[in-house]
């Protein structure tokens, strides 16, 4: 029996397992004692990672769609070259950003780098990522905030902190060893503003519900009254920070009189909660999608992050502004995709940078994309108006996922080229595909992932891939080749020299990486960066920001801010009710197409779509557990869910599981005008109870 350290591919922990192999099989899934995420503790998706493609069972040759509408299996090479050829075909017809790619959060940082060099470098066309739905309002704060896309923690801090603050955020589900951090903290206080009372403000000591997005309202309230009784840290803002004073004039029209309107709290709420903040030594405030998926999101980033500026709490043991990526690998592809930046960072249009982009590449400064990629909805937006005719998407379910899905839906039917590339075949986008790629799942690939707190760990293989398996990382390199790149592989050939690619792009930067090495990270604790060549490594656990130097030209932090916009979809007499969306359970992940292989997870899931309703809202309409709903958006869309009664919501507000299609069957086309990120949490929406009654579904919940 053999052991292989490897990394847990779900969420942005990116928990360290060791896995147990005989005979070609894995017989056992232990978290890696010791590793500083996690240490010994993982939850149940990590747990069941050799689960992976043991229930569905593709084919691992790619398949074609032929004129009858039928799936012919090719040979790779077969396969490689007609996605080439349909590639350079449509290009050469229609234009180079014809053709398109969504990637994931998912993939190594090998396979982030390889994908943006043969769609942005050598066919100078868009590709965005799904991570644009989660992490792109953090990327956007952060670099306007700090200088570069920097968050500065370590998960230590959980443990460090006196006064814990998670504002739309809920780690008891969606990051559960980040709460186990929590738990271990003997001596602080936990804090959670949200408009549900989730499963984290259930076990928090206090619980302010804000109004469905009057966070930036709260936000600035609340700032203005810790400034009118001084409980700020001048000597901070003074040595570290710039545009205090102008802040300090704007948020003086944010009183406590509007806040019962504006926030949806009183002001004995907001004083209260000044106060925690004003008697913590080490106030620590911490966000996730509640905040990065609204129409107003960078702002409302922002706004936290001015909060720990003003009073100090950043760059200290315990402190911090800290966001909580979503996806195992999103760091990895904010970084080194080549899509909204240069790999490692830095501007397509820096002359400097370009030119030690292209020295550490090999290759001329004309090879380099010359911009920053079409976004996400563009990309979709592009093909329903017919610009662009060919996609390629990979390990992501945009049929699913994709806010107002049903434009996505729309969208495929008018493409010449689909090429999806997945571990199943079974999932929603494959319905549609013109190409099929199935590729291996993570337990049988090597690369670098890079979690939420900067860490760098390897991903080994467990399994030796079978006859015809492929990586994605090689899928990618076989077009490539297909398309004639010929040279500009050179030094691409593998997973590791992409690794060496993407340190001398680092050299410099502020996640510099030149330090580590593809050995030093097998069976390690990982790596923070930045890590620079020469450097000793003496923590595991370091923070940025401790000498309160930024990235910003004057080394300082920016105060960022904005008067708050009209909501652009309110309530109203016709569409009353407000539709939120997040995490079901642990175990579910996403679009479930890799969880729904666990017997164990699908015994504990509700089969169909389900939402929960105030106990209130469900006598006012005569329902009861379990009776089924037709909700309207104000998208135009409807969708069939069942009735969960729960005082976790409150009247007039709904709240329904991502993991379901028909959740972002809902969802608007509207997106923060800084990430672009869709607003995914605040949909208008009417319902009527459908006939029947009673859904004839167990419910396992």
């Amino acid at each position: 029996m053999k052991k292989v350290q490897s990394t847990c591919n779900y969420c942005a922990l990116d928990c360290n397992l060791d896995f147990y192999v005989e005979d070609e099989k894995i017989v056992r899934v232990l978290p890696t004692k010791g590793y500083p995420v996690n240490d010994g503790f993982c939850c149940i998706k990590g747990l069941s990672l050799d689960k992976q493609q043991t229930v569905v069972k593709t084919s691992p040759l790619p398949k074609i769609r032929q004129a009858d509408g039928s799936m012919k299996e090719v040979s790779w090479d077969e396969g490689f070259q007609h996605v080439a050829d349909q590639l350079q075909e449509l290009q050469a017809k229609y234009g180079r950003e014809s053709v398109a790619g969504i990637s994931t959060g998912q993939l190594t940082m090998e396979e982030f780098a390889i994908f943006g060099h043969v769609m942005r470098n050598y066919l100078k066309t868009n590709v965005d990522g799904n991570t644009r739905l989660c992490m792109a309002t953090a990327v956007v704060a952060h670099k306007q905030s700090y200088g570069f896309d920097a968050p500065g923690y370590t998960l230590k801090d959980l443990e460090l902190s006196d006064t814990i603050i998670f504002i739309g955020a809920n780690p008891v589900v969606a990051h559960p060893i980040l709460w186990k951090r929590v738990r271990q903290n003997p001596d602080k206080k936990v804090i959670v503003i949200d408009p549900r009372k989730s499963e984290t403000a259930m076990n928090a000591d206090y619980w302010y519900p804000v109004k469905c997005r009057g966070d930036l309202y709260l936000l600035y309230t609340l700032a203005n009254v810790l400034i009118e009784k001084g409980w700020i840290d001048q000597k901070y803002i003074e040595a570290h920070t710039e545009g205090y004073g102008e802040f300090k004039e704007f948020v003086k029209p944010f009183t406590l009189d509007q806040a019962q309107e504006t926030a949806g709290l009183s002001p004995e709420q907001i004083l209260e909660l000044a106060q925690l903040i004003h008697e913590g030594k080490r106030v620590s405030f911490w966000w996730t999608m509640g905040v990065n998926q609204g129409y107003e999101a960078v702002r409302t980033a922002q706004a936290i992050i001015n909060l720990a500026l003003m009073t100090g709490n950043i760059g200290r043991p315990g402190t911090g502004a800290n966001s909580i990526t979503g996806q195992c690998n999103a760091m990895g592809s904010r970084s080194y995709s080549n899509t909204a930046v240069l790999y490692a960072g830095g501007d397509f249009t820096n002359p400097a940078r370009r030119a030690k982009v292209a020295e550490a590449l090999g290759v001329d400064e004309s090879v380099l994309a010359e911009k920053p990629t079409a976004t996400y909805n563009q990309i979709i937006e592009g093909i329903n108006e017919g610009r662009i005719k060919g996609l390629w998407i990979l390990c992501t379910n945009p049929r699913h996922s994709w806010t107002n899905n049903e434009t996505f839906a729309s969208a495929v039917k008018k493409l010449e080229l689909f090429v999806v590339q997945d571990i199943y075949d079974t999932i929603e986008s494959a319905e549609e595909c013109t190409v099929f790629f199935p590729v291996v799942p993570g337990i049988k690939k090597e690369g670098t992932y890079i979690n939420l707190e900067r860490r760098l760990s390897a991903m080994r293989p467990c399994l030796a891939k079978k006859e015809n398996e492929i990586t994605d990382y090689e899928a990618i390199f076989g077009v490539g080749k297909a398309l004639g790149m010929g040279g500009l592989l050179k030094g691409w050939e593998t997973p590791k020299d992409c690794f060496e690619l993407m340190k001398k792009c680092s050299k410099g930067m502020p996640g510099d990486i030149t330090g580590v090495t593809w050995e030093m990270l097998e069976n390690s604790n990982g790596v923070q960066w930045p890590f620079r060549e020469g450097e000793t490594l003496e923590d595991d656990e370091r923070r940025l920001y401790e000498d309160g130097n930024f990235f910003t030209p004057s080394r300082k932090a920016q105060f960022k801010f904005e008067a708050p916009m009209e909501n652009p979809l309110p309530l109203t007499e016709e569409y009353p009710y407000l539709f939120n969306t997040g995490r079901g359970s642990v175990g579910q992940w996403h679009t479930q197409s890799r969880t729904s292989e666990v017997q164990f997870i699908g015994d504990v899931s509700a089969r169909e779509a389900y939402l929960f309703m105030n106990p209130g809202t469900a006598a006012a309409y005569g329902l009861e557990e379990n009776d089924r709903i037709l909700v309207h958006s104000v998208n135009g869309e409807k969708a069939g869910f069942q009735v969960r009664i729960s005082d976790q919501v409150r009247e007039k507000e709904l709240y329904a599981p991502i993991h379901y299609i028909e959740c972002n069957k809902l969802t608007p086309s509207v997106y923060d005008p800084y990430s672009k990120e869709p607003s995914y949490k605040a949909t208008p929406v009417w319902f009527e109870k459908m006939e029947g009654g009673n859904a004839d579904v167990p419910d396992k919940n």
